[in-house]
């Protein structure tokens, strides 16, 4: 489950930040979409452990 959980914060994470620095540029989006894959992963990882 915590695989899982982290591996679709990841994705969620870098698709939003991505969405959302696009428009700055392509530097911009890839420097947010990472931050957004980073904060996908916590969040994913805290979402697996209150469900196990």
């Amino acid at each position: 489950m915590n695989k899982l959980c982290t591996l679709g914060g990841a994705t969620i994470g870098g698709y939003v930040g991505w969405f959302l620095g696009e428009r700055f540029g392509f530097v911009v989006a890839f420097l947010v979409s990472s931050a957004g894959s980073l904060l996908g992963v916590y969040l994913g990882w805290k979402l697996a452990r209150r469900l196990e």
